[in-house]
């Protein structure tokens, strides 16, 4: 366990990692397969929750311990992308960038959904009749494997469930300026729509820097403010 919690210290106290004890975490990371995956969970939660996230992150790659705890995160590297929509280059590229935009307080199923929100393109990966990169699905594919990888690390529902949501719905921003007014204020009605949006922004920033569907939702909710995006029901159960 001390593995990641050199990780950790280095990442939240700004400490660097003495040079012999560097090259034992490198030998050793392997290890920590051995540590029960809630302690494992726990320590790194704590990393990327912290505002130096993108140390803990980088740490975590080059010492190996990303590669026995995540090595679906190392999958991403060298996962090629359409150049016209994301000039910043492969995947894995494209996932530390955006965890470099995130807000300094960003919780925790935010930084997960980032981490996670394009875990399965390199399973859907295809190339169209005309040359072009696509990831057909991997919103859906990815909700799974985020899923299954959360389960595995034995986080908690509460944290699950919005990581879920948020990767199932990244891809639907597209469609959001196309939305009626009532299927759109019961889009941006969910719980984890805040982190939903900041996802999106970082996802924009990350690759295209186009914000336009960012700031309609922002204007939209400027506009909604007034009354609530859901209606309060006419009858409830307890009326009935």
């Amino acid at each position: 366990l001390r593995l990641l919690r050199a990780v950790r210290f280095a990442t939240v106290l700004g400490f660097e990692i003495e040079p012999a004890t560097w090259r034992a975490i490198c030998e050793l990371a392997p290890q920590i397969a051995a540590v029960s995956a809630e302690r494992v969970r726990d320590e790194l939660s704590k990393t990327l929750a912290h505002p130096r996230r993108l140390t803990g992150f980088d740490l975590l790659v080059s010492s190996g311990l990303m590669a026995a705890i995540l090595p679906e995160i190392l999958a991403l590297q060298g996962c090629e992308q359409p150049p016209q929509f994301h000039p910043e280059g492969d995947v894995f590229i494209h996932t530390r960038l955006m965890l470099s935009l995130l807000p300094e307080d960003a919780s925790l199923p935010l930084v997960l959904s980032v981490l996670f929100h394009d875990i399965a393109k390199p399973a859907t990966q295809t190339i169209d009749e005309t040359g072009r990169i696509r990831f057909n699905g991997h919103d859906k594919l990815g909700a799974e494997m985020a899923d299954a990888i959360l389960r595995r690390l034995k986080f908690p529902n509460h944290v699950i469930e919005p990581v879920v949501e948020s990767v199932a719905n990244h891809m639907a921003f597209i469609n959001v300026p196309k939305m009626r007014t009532a299927r759109l204020k019961r889009f941006m009605a969910r719980p984890g729509f805040e982190d939903e949006m900041q996802l999106h922004r970082a996802d924009c920033l990350g690759s295209h820097g186009g914000l336009d569907t960012f700031e309609f939702v922002r204007q939209k909710q400027g506009e909604f403010a007034s009354e609530p995006l859901i209606p309060p029901r006419l009858l409830n159960g307890a009326d009935l």
